[in-house]
């Protein structure tokens, strides 16, 4: 009998000569890739991580002398995870970004396939424009910009205005759909409607008779935070707060029920001091920012400190618990609705 090993099927000449072909044809065996492409449980590339915003407002003013918010048309420093660096991503499906308006400034009016959300930080004076209605911004205040609609920003104040951007670029780019365009006429669109208008109009558990929606994402821009301080504290004075998430509600479109836009949610969750959540998971990466207090969640074993600014992000199914040192709130945004659309949102809690 033989000594020699017989040459595995593995590693046979035959198949490597295979292979070749197929790559010289464009093609390559699914079975060599399966693993990769078919996992058992989510292998996000992003990583846990914070932004921490004493350190990210340092650069920001930083950039804010060193180049115009007509120069940039948009000053914004992206927030670029950790493991999926260069691509401009917080997430694998979300772009998110602190964007900083000087007092005097204009970042000129312009429109993108790709849909807007922002959530103010700090400063008193700035505004937002969408859709011919000027919406002044307050700290805590959330507001949106769905897709293709024309909108610029302005600071009228003293002071520096600050706020989280979040968009669904990676998505659009995704399906190839990007579009955009500079407003037709000068850098600020014409104001046609009084500030408030859209709240007014949709955003008072009442609609305009026989109201048709011109589309998938809400009809009212601003969410005022004063609003939902108001709903957070009311809920905490009328029970036990949930295990995992405190006391917690996600925005809405008034005119459906649903998500305020069709590919990203958003979220707020008061908890109060002591605070020491139950673990959890979904399929969801949530990009979160700290609307006030102090605490530490825990992702994947990952302790992360954070406060007030910070920005820290959850990749998907990365178990996850917050603890509150002190009465806080959290902002959050993720690509659940369109996880749901498409029938692949899971969550779970965890046991003890």
């Amino acid at each position: 009998m033989s000594d020699t090993q017989p040459v595995s099927r593995a590693e046979s000449p035959e198949r490597a000569a295979l292979y070749g072909r197929l790559d010289k044809a464009d093609s390559a065996p699914l079975w060599a890739v399966m693993s990769q492409l078919v996992t058992p449980e989510p292998r996000p590339r992003c990583v846990p991580h914070k932004w921490n915003y004493a350190a990210m407002r340092k650069l920001l003013l930083e950039a804010g002398d060193l180049i115009t918010a007509k120069e940039a048309e948009r000053r914004v420093l992206v927030l670029e995870n950790p493991g999926i660096r260069g691509i401009s991503q917080i997430t694998q499906s979300l772009y998110a970004g602190l964007q900083l308006i000087l007092p005097g400034e204009i970042a000129p009016s312009h429109r993108h396939a790709a849909s807007a959300l922002r959530l103010i930080i700090e400063g008193h004076g700035g505004y937002t424009a969408v859709s011919g209605e000027r919406i002044p911004m307050a700290p805590g205040d959330f507001i949106l910009t769905p897709s293709w609609t024309f909108h610029d920003h302005g600071n009228l104040g003293d002071d520096p205005v600050v706020w989280l951007d979040g968009l669904d670029v990676p998505i659009v780019n995704l399906f190839d759909a990007s579009f955009a365009e500079a407003y037709p006429s000068g850098e600020t669109q014409r104001v046609e409607r009084i500030p408030g208008e859209a709240l007014a109009r949709y955003g008072t558990n009442m609609l305009p008779i026989e109201y048709v929606p011109e589309g998938a994402s809400s009809p009212v821009f601003h969410y005022p935070y004063s609003r939902v301080k108001e709903a957070l504290g009311q809920i905490e004075n009328a029970g036990s707060p949930d295990e995992c998430h405190g006391y917690k509600l996600q925005y809405v479109n008034p005119a459906t029920g649903g998500y305020p836009m069709p590919t990203m949610g958003a979220f707020v969750q008061q908890m109060p001091s002591g605070f020491n959540g139950r673990p959890y998971r979904s399929t969801d990466s949530t990009v979160y920012c700290v609307r006030e207090g102090q605490g530490v969640s825990s992702i994947n074993g990952e302790l992360i400190e954070w406060g007030a600014g910070d920005v820290f992000v959850t990749p998907s199914w990365c178990v996850t618990s917050h603890k509150a040192s002190e009465h806080a709130v959290l902002f959050s945004f993720s690509d659940r609705p369109a996880q749901k659309a498409l029938g692949l949102w899971r969550e779970q809690r965890i046991n003890d």
